[in-house]
């Protein structure tokens, strides 16, 4: 079997990862968070919603946290060049047999919320209010400096499934996970902005939301929000690093918020445009799939996500083994 085949002339645009939508039982503590640690910037409130945009981002929000009795993702949101696109990517999605419907979102415009092949949400939308970017406003900036979202990890049985329709949708395979010498995919990073990854799927229990990233400009910037979220008393939540990845190659630290999503501040990215760029293998026996230096993460990391209202579960035919921390020190203690 050979990897999937990227559609270079896509029925429509998709142009890059947009906005997450999370629900939150405590907007104040959420506010607190995002605001302080991530260093996002609030763009507007109102008794049941919050709005965050990127230091640098200059579109309305990149994150909408709704008010909630249980934490869960609503849906990811992708954006389209422009609105013809999303009338040509509705016909697209109900051929494929996806559920595709128009809706109005506050502070967007035209919007359409689809259910990706392996039960993904997601929301693709062309146009926002602009506001304005705050990258050199020195001064305001706090926390962790997030510049803008970068991308979003989702846990899936059907990795190759997930995989074979976006590529046929115009997303192009920068870097894979399998087994030495096949395509037996465990793990995909697919991108549309010339960068490693918007969307990544990963073998697992799922559809399930692993994490959404944002990038940050400096690796200073990740010690500093981990310092903040310390002085804050966040620092439990401080989950996974900072290290290196393999895959990608980032700086990276990993956070939960207070209800528990996972959120990436992540540094450094390579550039994947041009079309001789052939997607990277990774064999996932190889412990620098995860960690080139220091301690793997805990188990928790691999198994715990957030859930995607209404979604259902299925579990994986080939259940993940990663090299876990809690692994490791029952191997030396052995």
């Amino acid at each position: 079997m050979s990897l999937p085949a990227v559609n270079l002339d896509p029925p429509f645009r998709i142009t890059r990862s947009s906005h997450v939508v999370l629900t939150v039982k405590d907007l104040a503590a959420s506010k607190r968070f995002y605001s302080e640690v991530l260093g996002l910037v609030l763009s507007a409130e109102d008794s049941d919603a919050l709005y965050f945009r990127g230091v640098e981002e200059a579109c309305h929000h990149s994150l909408v946290l709704r008010k909630g009795l249980e934490p869960a993702c609503r849906r990811i949101g992708m954006r389209m060049l422009t609105e013809d696109d999303l009338e040509r990517a509705k016909r697209y999605f109900e051929a494929q047999g996806c559920a595709a419907a128009f809706v109005e979102v506050p502070y967007q415009g035209r919007t359409l919320q689809v259910t990706d092949p392996v039960g993904t949400p997601m929301e693709f939308c062309a146009t926002m209010p602009v506001m304005p970017r705050m990258i050199t406003a020195f001064s305001q900036q706090r926390g962790g400096c997030a510049l803008r979202l970068d991308h979003y990890q989702v846990l899936t049985p059907e990795v190759r499934k997930a995989c074979e329709f976006y590529m046929a949708a115009g997303f192009r395979l920068s870097e894979y996970i399998a087994p030495k010498g096949t395509t037996d995919l465990r793990g995909v990073f697919l991108q549309r902005k010339g960068n490693p990854h918007d969307i990544v799927f990963f073998n697992g229990t799922g559809p399930r939301l692993h994490h959404f990233a944002y990038l940050a400009a400096e690796v200073h910037h990740l010690l500093r929000a981990c310092d903040i979220a310390g002085e804050l008393g966040y620092g439990s939540t401080v989950e996974r690093g900072p290290g290196r990845h393999g895959p990608g190659h980032a700086m990276y630290v990993y956070f939960r918020d207070p209800d528990g999503h996972r959120v990436e501040l992540f540094n450094t990215h390579y550039q994947v445009m041009d079309i001789e760029n052939e997607p990277v293998a990774w064999d996932p026996t190889d412990h620098n799939v995860s960690f080139p230096w220091g301690l793997p993460a805990r188990q928790d990391w691999f198994t715990q996500a957030t859930l995607f209202e209404g979604a259902s579960l299925h579990e994986p035919r080939i259940k993940p083994t990663p090299m876990t921390l809690e692994k490791l020190l029952s191997k030396q203690e052995s």
